[in-house]
């Protein structure tokens, strides 16, 4: 792993006109607002009632230990982003922190991983409307989709402290739906707390099936997946007050408010769940009514509806921020830098918010189901590299400068190393060769474009004022 990336120097006073210093975020955001961001992107009530289901219906009541072991992985790796993120507090998130620590083509590949993941979950999430505005308008679900992507894309165009603002209010309607489904789900309890470790799910013809080991570590990548928002949080460093002490702050933060509003409700539900195979069915807005009236499922229908469009939001300004950071770390030729690296009236980066914002509306027309599983892939791969990064991050200069440093070190991102590797190899092949293919296209691009031109491009760039 050589070739690695060091901080540029400090920008000198006088500029020669035709060398402009690189255009920076505007520092806006404290702990509180980065959390409420941040939780946004985690979308506890749209990853319950989009994501869980599927769960629900590979792993019964199995559902609720598998997302418990993998918050408590998270916990490793949220220690990992925490140490990382405020040793390299880029806009560019893991691949600034991968590459400077463990070589310009890791991090690359980081790049690429969290490109497929940012490109195919907004538009997955946001086809979940139209199943939540049922009770009020039907629609198709590529058109909502592409409708709300539309919309969270004009949201991004503006300053992010208003964002922050928007996605807050958003986010305490969606926290009252999950609690409201937790209150119901106890209420109406049908199966004590030894369900929860039964390893049971409805098999074809009514018969009941028992869920193996195998099968929970292969439901973890998409675990994984449930609370993976909190990662944003280092997206957003630079936009961040005092991000040396912040950026840890709302990584953890986010990790422990989100596990709680999703994994409650997940208990709630398998304790809830009239039998089996309603369990097994996902039909979480089906058992709501149930165990209510239709008045109150409509509620927290709209509810969801509101987590996903909020869902859209920030994740549109998390994935604008990823491509204006290899715009100005010079990933591409230069024309596309310069075009994605340009901040609108707002402060935001507008081109870059746009070419994200539009094509994952023209992909709501696309049928993206097999992509869950490229997106658990990619999602692992990714926190393995970070580990490996997190591995590294000791070394040489960085081992004395200041940072917010994780508990256990080495020792946890060793054993994370060897998890995720474990995940990865019990997932399905048509994943990991989807994965691996777009991978190899991205090695390529970089041996024959981004190496041999290593000294003008996918140069690190950490703000100036974040040096030292």
């Amino acid at each position: 792993m050589t070739d690695t990336l060091r901080p540029t120097a400090a920008v000198p006073l006088a500029v020669p006109a035709a060398v402009a210093p690189p255009q920076k975020l505007k520092r806006s955001i404290g702990v509180v607002g980065g959390t409420l961001l941040t939780l946004s992107c985690v979308t506890p009530a749209s990853t319950l009632f989009v994501v869980v289901p599927d769960l629900f219906g590979s792993l019964g009541t199995a559902t609720a230990l598998t997302i418990a072991i993998g918050s408590l992985l998270c916990i490793g790796v949220a220690f990992c982003y925490s140490e990382l993120g405020t040793l390299i507090p880029s806009a560019g998130g893991e691949y600034a922190m991968v590459s400077t620590l463990a070589g310009r083509l890791t991090g690359w590949l980081v790049f690429v991983l969290s490109l497929l993941v940012v490109v195919i979950v907004p538009p997955v999430i946001a086809m979940g409307t139209a199943d939540y505005l049922a009770p009020l308008v039907h629609l198709d679900p590529s058109v909502a989709g592409a409708g709300v992507m539309l919309l969270a894309t004009l949201a991004g165009l503006l300053d992010l402290r208003a964002n922050a603002w928007i996605t807050g209010i958003f986010l305490v309607l969606e926290v009252i739906a999950a609690a409201l489904v937790a209150v119901l789900g106890f209420a109406h309890a049908e199966r004590g707390a030894g369900s929860l470790v039964s390893m049971q799910v409805a098999g074809d013809g009514g018969h009941t099936d028992t869920v193996t080991a195998m099968l929970v570590v292969s439901g973890l990548a998409i675990a994984l997946f449930v609370t993976q928002g909190f990662s944003t949080a280092v997206y957003l460093s630079e936009e961040l007050e005092n991000p040396r002490t912040s950026v840890a702050r709302t990584v953890l933060a986010t990790l422990a408010i989100s596990t709680v509003i999703i994994l409650v409700p997940v208990v709630a539900i398998t304790m809830g769940a009239k039998d089996l195979s309603a369990l097994t069915s996902g039909d979480i807005g089906g058992m709501v009514e149930a165990w209510s009236n239709s008045a109150v499922g409509t509620f927290v229908s709209l509810c969801v509806a509101l987590a996903i469009i909020n869902a859209g939001i920030v994740m549109v300004i998390q994935n604008s921020r990823v491509l204006f950071a290899s715009a100005r770390d010079k990933a591409w030729p230069a024309p596309v830098n310069r075009g994605l690296a340009k901040l609108g009236r707002f402060g935001s980066p507008w081109v870059a918010t746009l070419i994200v914002g539009v094509p994952g509306a023209a992909l709501c027309f696309v049928d993206l189901d097999t992509l869950y599983g490229v997106t658990g892939v990619s999602v692992t791969g990714m926190y393995l590299l970070v580990a490996v990064a997190a591995l590294l991050c000791r070394r040489g200069a960085h081992r004395d400068k200041t940072a917010w440093r994780m508990p256990l070190w080495p020792a946890v991102p060793v054993v994370l190393i060897a998890v995720m590797a474990y995940i990865l190899s019990q997932q399905e092949t048509t994943y990991l060769v989807w994965t691996g293919g777009i991978t190899a296209v991205a090695t390529l691009y970089w041996a024959l474009y981004l190496r041999p031109r290593r000294a003008t491009r996918w140069l690190l760039e950490i703000p100036e004022d974040e040096q030292g």
